[in-house]
Formats: structure tokens, C-alpha cells, sequence
């Protein structure tokens, strides 16, 4: 799935929509019955934020040629 989030052939929001519909979905299977700890949710929020990664790559200034930063937003 690495290949498919970091591909630029794929438009951003299908991305986005795999990874709501398939790796969410497969990520939180049987999450009802979990006792969620502290650290659990903390590597829930790990693994969402390195898929976000794959998906908003840091892109280069056409211009200039440096890399361009990402903003929470």
C-alpha cells in the first residue's frame, strides 16, 4: 500500500479515500472490543499520521527547488 500512497500517478483524494474505506477499515476491525489504553491510542495516532504522510508528500518549489513544508490544517 506504500506504493499506492506515495504514487503521483494517483490524485490526492482517491488516496484519501483508500485509506478511509480500506486501511481505516481494516486498522479498527474489531475495535469494539478492545480495552484502549493510553498507549494504544497513541500508536493509533502514530500509524494515522505516517499514512497522512505518504499521502500529502513534501513537494519541491518549482521555482526555487527547495522542499516545500507541510502544515497541519
Amino acid at each position: 500500500m506504500t506504493t499506492v500512497l506515495s504514487s503521483n500517478l494517483i490524485f490526492r483524494n482517491i488516496k484519501i479515500e483508500v485509506y478511509k474505506n480500506i486501511i481505516l477499515r481494516v486498522v479498527l476491525y474489531g475495535c469494539a472490543t478492545w480495552s484502549l489504553t493510553l498507549r494504544e491510542e497513541c500508536r493509533l495516532r502514530v500509524f494515522e499520521d505516517r499514512v497522512l504522510r505518504k499521502i500529502f508528500v513534501p513537494t519541491t518549489d518549482r521555482i526555487s527547488g527547495e522542499w516545500g513544508r507541510q502544515h497541519n490544517k
